[in-house]
Order: C-alpha cells, then sequence, then structure tokens
C-alpha cells in the first residue's frame, strides 16, 4: 500500500540521464536527427535516436512556472489518508512531495524557457492579421482524409482535452479587435475575439513572462467523467454499488437544453458515445470489483473503479489512439513502449515487470519522477494539441446493420452541435453513430483543411466566432512562440525560406506574401501544418517533439500510473481488467452487435469494416 511521504524520484540529475555516456547519445541523436531525421533511420537506430531526443528534451524543454513570483495560489486542503488510495477531486496529493503540483488552479508550465515564452506587445497579437491567416491558409474546400485512422479519432481527442486543459471563462469586456479585409464577409468590423484570462496569481504589475492558470485538474484522472466537484458527483452517481447513473436502455441520463454542460462551446453528439462508453465501463468495473470485494461500501467501490478506468483510459490514449493518427513503424514501437517496455506486452503480462527501468518494463509500475520539475501540463502541449482539422465537415450517419443511411443527405457538423441537436439522439442509436464514425475518414492536420463551420462557429452563448483565427491569436496571445523560433528552441533548424517550409511552392508564394517575406512570422499553428509529415503521421513532426518529451511525463510524473500501480491499491482483479482490456473491448462490451465491423480493424481507431455490396454481413 502507498505510503505518505516522497513520491517521486530526487536524483541530482532530476531524472534524466547525467552521465558521460548519455550525453554522448543525446548529442549524437540531435545530430543524426538534423541530418538525416529520425523517421528516414533504420527502425533500431530511429528507436536509440528518439530515445536520444527524449532525454535531451526532458533536460531542456521541461520549464517550471511556479518559481515565478505568485500571489493568492490555491490551497491545498490538509492531507487524509484517504489520498493514498484515491485520486483527489481538485488533483492534489497525487504528488505527495509537492501536493499542489497538478492541482485545479494551478499554472501551466512551459517547454520553452520563459524568456522566450515573453507577454506579446498588442500589435503582435493580431498581425498579421489572424482573420487572413485562417480565410487565405486554412480554409477546407473538400476534405483532406487521414486515411490510416477513423472519424473515431477527433471525438476522442475532443473528449481527452476536456479532461486536460481549460484557461477559465474569458472577460467580456476590452476583447482583442481585428481588423477584417475590404472583401471580407464577416458580420462584424473588427471581428471581436475575447481575451484568455489573466493569470489570478501573478502579484499585481508582474509582467513577462505570459503563465496562465489551468482551472482542469493537470492529471490524467478522467475528471471529464467523474467532474472536479462534489456537486457534479451527486448528480451522476447512484451512490449504490459505486455505480453512476445509467437509463435502463443503457444511454445516460439527457441532458436538458438548459444543463450548464450544454452551454460549454464545443459540445456536439461526438462526444456522447464516448461519455456513455466509459460510464457504462464504470460500471462494469464495479459490477467486477462487487463480486470481488462483496463487503466494500460503495465509496470503496466507486474509489477503485475510478481508478480503474482512468488508468484504462490513459492506456487506451498510449497504445492505440496515438499510434493509429501517428503510425509510422518506429513509433507505434516506441509509444506501445511507454506502457510496456521493449520487453513487451506478452512478456509483461505473463512475468510482469523484469526491470524498474522505463526502456525495458515501461512506465506503469516503475518509479514516480518528474525529473526536477514539479508536474503540470504546458502551454505548448496545449498550442500542439490544437488540431480542429481531423473534425469532418459532414457526417454520413448510417446503419451499423446494413450500412444504409440514415437519412438521404449527410448530416453536417452544425446540425449535430449545441443544444439544438439533442433530439438526434432519440433517433441515432449509439451503435449506429458509432459504426459511422468508425468507417469514415477524419481530416489530415494541414493547411487548408480547416473545417468550415469551425469558421463560423456560434457558441452558444449566441457569440459567433473563427475558431481558426481564434486558435492562431491564442498560440500569439499566450506567448507561444512562432514556428522558427519553436524549432530552434527544440533543438530542430528551422526552414531558411517559405520554399523549404513546404513542398508546394503555390503554398509557398501565398504564405510569403501574407507573412510579408519574413519566415520568422510565420505561426506556430502554420508551420505545423504545412511542414512535411513523417510517413503514417496525421500530425507534424514538430508537435511530435512535445509528444516525446510530455506524453510520457504525463505518465512518469503521475504517482496512480507508477509506484502505486499495483494490486494494492488498484485491486489484483483491477490489474487484471487493465492488462486485458482496450478500446475494441470497451466497445464490443457494451455493443457486441458491433463485432462483425470491428473484426478486421487490429485497432479501434483505425477503419472499420463495411458489408461487402449484396452480402450482408
Amino acid at each position: 500500500m502507498a505510503g505518505r511521504g516522497k513520491s517521486r524520484s530526487t536524483s541530482a540529475s532530476g531524472g534524466y540521464h547525467a552521465s558521460l555516456p548519455w550525453t554522448v547519445i543525446r548529442a549524437a541523436a540531435t545530430a543524426l536527427d538534423r541530418r538525416r531525421g529520425w523517421d528516414r533511420l533504420p527502425l533500431p537506430l530511429a528507436l536509440a535516436v528518439l530515445t536520444g531526443l527524449r532525454d535531451a528534451l526532458r533536460r531542456h524543454n521541461l520549464i517550471d512556472t511556479g518559481v515565478l513570483p505568485t500571489a493568492d495560489a490555491p490551497v491545498v486542503p490538509p492531507f487524509s489518508p484517504g489520498v493514498l488510495t484515491a485520486r483527489t477531486l481538485d488533483g492534489t496529493y497525487n504528488d505527495l512531495a509537492v501536493p499542489s503540483a497538478g492541482m485545479a488552479g494551478s499554472r501551466f508550465g512551459r517547454n520553452v524557457p520563459l524568456d522566450a515564452a515573453r507577454r506579446p506587445e498588442p500589435a503582435e497579437v493580431v498581425e498579421p492579421s489572424p482573420r487572413e491567416v485562417s480565410r487565405q491558409l486554412m480554409t477546407r474546400q473538400d476534405l483532406v482524409p487521414a486515411t490510416s485512422v477513423n472519424a473515431l479519432v477527433a471525438p476522442w481527442l475532443q473528449w481527452m482535452i476536456r479532461d486536460w486543459f481549460s484557461h477559465g471563462k474569458s472577460p467580456t469586456d476590452d476583447p482583442w479587435r481585428v481588423e477584417l479585409a475590404a472583401d471580407d464577409p464577416w458580420p462584424v468590423n473588427p471581428m471581436l475575439v475575447m481575451r484568455t484570462p489573466e493569470d489570478p496569481t501573478r502579484p499585481d504589475g508582474a509582467s513577462s513572462p505570459r503563465t496562465s492558470i489551468n482551472t482542469s485538474t493537470h492529471w490524467w484522472d478522467a475528471s471529464q467523467i467523474y467532474g472536479m466537484t462534489r456537486e457534479y458527483q451527486r448528480d451522476i452517481r447512484t451512490f449504490e454499488g459505486g455505480k453512476l447513473r445509467v437509463e435502463a436502455d443503457g444511454t445516460l441520463p439527457a441532458p436538458k437544453s438548459d444543463h450548464p454542460i450544454m452551454h460549454e462551446p464545443g459540445f456536439w453528439l461526438g462526444l456522447v458515445p464516448l461519455q456513455t462508453l466509459f460510464a457504462r465501463e464504470h460500471n462494469a468495473v464495479c459490477d467486477m470489483l462487487v463480486e470481488q470485494f462483496p463487503h466494500w461500501p460503495d465509496e470503496e467501490i466507486f474509489q477503485r473503479a475510478r481508478l480503474i478506468v482512468a488508468a484504462l483510459i490513459a492506456k487506451i490514449h498510449t497504445v492505440e489512439w496515438t499510434p493509429a493518427v501517428i503510425s509510422h513503424p518506429v513509433t507505434v514501437i516506441a509509444l506501445r513502449a511507454n506502457w510496456w517496455g521493449l520487453a513487451g506486452e506478452r512478456l509483461s503480462t505473463v512475468l510482469g515487470r523484469l526491470s524498474d527501468s522505463e526502456l525495458i518494463s515501461g512506465i506503469p509500475g516503475s518509479p514516480t519522477q518528474d525529473y526536477g520539475v514539479p508536474f503540470s501540463l504546458t502551454e505548448e502541449f496545449g498550442a500542439v494539441y490544437r488540431m480542429h482539422p481531423l473534425v469532418p465537415d459532414w457526417f454520413d450517419l448510417r446503419s451499423h446493420e446494413d450500412d444504409r443511411r440514415l437519412r438521404a443527405e449527410p448530416y453536417s457538423l452544425r446540425e449535430l452541435s449545441g443544444p439544438a441537436s439533442l433530439p438526434l439522439l432519440k433517433t441515432v442509436p449509439m451503435a449506429d453513430f458509432l459504426y459511422s464514425l468508425g468507417t469514415e475518414h477524419p481530416g489530415l492536420v494541414t493547411l487548408h483543411n480547416f473545417p468550415k463551420f469551425l469558421q463560423e462557429f456560434q457558441r452558444p452563448d449566441g457569440t459567433l466566432m473563427d475558431l481558426a483565427a481564434v486558435d492562431v491569436l491564442r498560440h500569439r496571445e499566450l506567448g507561444v512562440p512562432r514556428y522558427c523560433e519553436f524549432r530552434r528552441l527544440l533543438r530542430l533548424r528551422p526552414p531558411a525560406d517559405f520554399d523549404e517550409l513546404t513542398e508546394d511552392p503555390g503554398m509557398a508564394q501565398q504564405m510569403s506574401k501574407l507573412y510579408g517575406g519574413d519566415i520568422e512570422k510565420v505561426d506556430l499553428m502554420v508551420g505545423l501544418y504545412a511542414e512535411r509529415l513523417p510517413t503514417g503521421f496525421a500530425f507534424s513532426d514538430t508537435a511530435f517533439r512535445i509528444f516525446i518529451v510530455m506524453a510520457s511525463r504525463r505518465l512518469n510524473s503521475d504517482r496512480f500510473l507508477t509506484q502505486d500501480f499495483t494490486p494494492a491499491v488498484y485491486t489484483a482483479a483491477g490489474m487484471e481488467w487493465l492488462a486485458e482490456n482496450t478500446m475494441a473491448s470497451v466497445i464490443l462490451r457494451h455493443h457486441p452487435e458491433l463485432r462483425a465491423a470491428m473484426r478486421s480493424a487490429p485497432n479501434a481507431f483505425t477503419p472499420w469494416q463495411r458489408p461487402s455490396p449484396g452480402t450482408g454481413r
């Protein structure tokens, strides 16, 4: 059982390797990557290079914003023994040595030095016009598909982000003002974009660098299911056998149009199957635990099931979602090794951990490690996760039974979004929704592939916004470096000119005109979308560098996914549940009628099978 005390490594090197051989490995990995690119190397060498790059990123690109002046920081509640075997609602006491690490209301960290995360001048935020960046470089004519994955990857990512990032509600006064071009049809000139809230913990007069608060917890704790307040949990729990409220027909209690969740920007029906699936999965875990421990009270069952489901979601994202969207053979092996180590799943399942080393036996169950910086998510991690091009504009909803269309024409994203979409829940069965997502492709994260609906998105409060323009503005506003400087800070060579940035001469000319011929002004999002993609990647290699360090750090630093990833905390039956289950098994447990469609998909996020014409299933 977990004990009170330090829960993380305190090695002098901060957790990265400080020995001379590792210094050579880091230098050699950086040099090889710059000269050839990791994705063009033989597989064993490429894996070694990624290992060296990750170690360099851990050393240079984990920046603690907590060292900056702070006032009125969120209050850490008193310690209680219950925090040793249950995640707290506010994220405190995951790190027993730094109980405030990752708590709701704490700052985002950084992956770039603080002097590079400076507060921009107002003109830098609005020039060149984010609206013109959207119109000229982002607008989709026809979907450019990511053919190696299915459309389930898009709502999954949005569902994850609802657990990870929130800058809080913007103030309504003094918005950013974006002047419009003469031919722009936008109804209000200038375009108004609400500002990101200021960091309330910075003392009055504090200036650069730019810091912000994450109102969500930073941990991978499935708060999109379980919430972060006792009031929310009272609404969703039955208080019998640890379970969540689910209707007799297997659906969640339908939210009313005036429910607060319906007024959160970004709600659409694609989130509903995932919320429903994992609420039902929680209840299935509760049934298993009650059978194993019939005398446990409701609260004990609930908290253990919550731990298991949160870990299962982390596993699915690590070894299924991410390898599907970046399906290069090297990254597939590397990402699966994050969970099972290079020893592999089979040996891990049969023999357990062979070593404390994350390289050999994976991160879950290894010593907790924060690399000398208390854990937080970072602004740069949030920036590279702005992947709205994954979302299609049209959804061809079909029956899972025979692939027939549920109506003659596809549904638009607009029809599936916001409170007005709720009646469709009564007419589109959940299995059909999942089948439709599983058999369609999402968009590639590239230029000229942003959903048109999101460029003229009406929030539930009636505010009209161009989300592509807002994404560009947010990077600038939050002090995320522009593309070339971002690459330098990750020890990558920036492009010398626009022709080197993109392989499309017409696109290079268009970008050059928009940015006044200055490659240094190119926005991070534009550069990420423009650059060459490694084989199998649905998003950029530069974005992947942040994943290299942050995807593993989110596991390494979480006590419940490292030193307390044990039968004593999860139960032996819970550990078995985690070892045996995947996204496919979760779907099929609750929707066995989808077995035929999923039978040929090696990963639930890769394309499912449609019935052959005229043959049925």
